[in-house]
């Protein structure tokens, strides 16, 4: 959940496969922010920018917020993933009655899927080597 408020800028975490994104919320003229860099060059596919945008889109938020993202760990999409769930856990924080339409779109929900560990007398989790009858 967030973690914490602080002069009106609100600080949040979101978690997919191995990322984790912290996302800092504050009142501004909608400038996104991913580790330094601006969400286009960070994100280049338009894929990724929708995915972290579509909180902000559902809720009406857009260039009402700056944004300020760090985030470590995992691939692209679990980044964007990360990232989607920390701003729609940021918005909830700054306005509880926006809840419900990102309940509603399944954005509060933290995707649990994860690797599945190699399994011993495997080459992968579920892999089998190849089968001889001779």
């Amino acid at each position: 959940m967030a973690t914490g408020t602080t002069d009106k800028a609100i600080l949040a975490v979101g978690r997919r496969k191995t990322s984790v994104a912290r996302v800092l919320v504050r009142p501004g003229s909608g400038k996104l922010a991913v580790n330094g860099r601006a969400l286009t060059e960070y994100f280049p596919r338009l894929l990724h920018q929708k995915q972290i945008e579509e909180p902000l889109e559902v809720t009406g938020a857009q260039g009402r917020f700056d944004i300020q993202i760090k985030v470590r760990g995992g691939g692209v999409s679990a980044q964007a993933g990360a990232i989607r769930l920390g701003v729609a856990r940021a918005l909830t924080v700054h306005d509880s009655e926006l809840r419900g339409t990102l309940r509603e779109k399944g954005m509060l929900t933290r995707d649990p899927r994860t690797v599945e560990r190699k399994k011993p007398g495997r080459p992968k989790a579920r892999k089998r080597f190849q089968f001889s009858k001779r």
